[in-house]
């Protein structure tokens, strides 16, 4: 039972492509895939049109697990069914989870060294700078909403003050802040 690829653009050669295209990408995004994968598969590859990449990141973030893997899964699915979601599963987890537990080891090792630790810290703010130009990217995406633009930002704006100030927890945010989204565009779209 395999999904029918979009014809539109291009997509994965094979079974191993879509492995080794997501291993890649696992490798390369240390504390956040979302700005990678989204270069490398809107803008690089051209597998997702910029929309179809916003409406697909949508869905993954909404179901349980990682983000990026619920992503990879559906664009493994999307072009060859069951197998591809398994392929892609298989890319962003393997080599990845070997790497870590050599670098479980490593840090087991040395965690108490000051360097080690300044550059834990170094890592994380590349990874937010990364993440907040991914959200930049997709912002542009806004203006073809059908729920209105001062919504949406409104929206984002209370969502951020919820979680990141308030500290209210993300499953309720997105619960209610979601809701009232769809409500909005469904009204919109009507």
């Amino acid at each position: 039972m395999t999904a029918p690829a979009p014809a539109a653009h291009p997509h994965p050669s094979s079974l191993f492509d879509l492995f080794l295209s997501f291993t890649v990408l696992a490798l390369q995004g240390f504390g956040g895939v979302l700005a990678v994968v989204q270069r490398e598969m809107v803008e690089r590859k051209r597998w997702l049109t910029q929309d179809e990449f916003i409406e697909d990141w949508a869905v993954a973030q909404i179901m349980p697990g990682p983000n990026v893997v619920n992503l990879s899964m559906m664009i493994g699915a999307r072009y060859f069914g069951l197998r591809g979601a398994l392929a892609a599963l298989a890319g962003m987890l393997t080599v990845p989870l070997v790497l870590i537990l050599l670098l479980a080891i490593l840090h087991a090792q040395f965690a108490d060294n000051a360097r080690v630790a300044g550059a834990l810290r170094g890592m994380a703010a590349v990874s937010s700078g990364l993440i907040a130009a991914a959200g930049l990217k997709m912002a542009a995406s806004l203006k073809r909403s059908p729920a209105p633009l001062p919504w949406c930002l409104a929206l984002g704006a209370a969502g951020f003050v919820l979680v990141a100030l308030l500290k209210f927890p993300l499953f309720y945010v997105l619960l209610g802040l979601g809701s009232l989204g769809c409500v909005l565009a469904y009204r919109n779209l009507r």
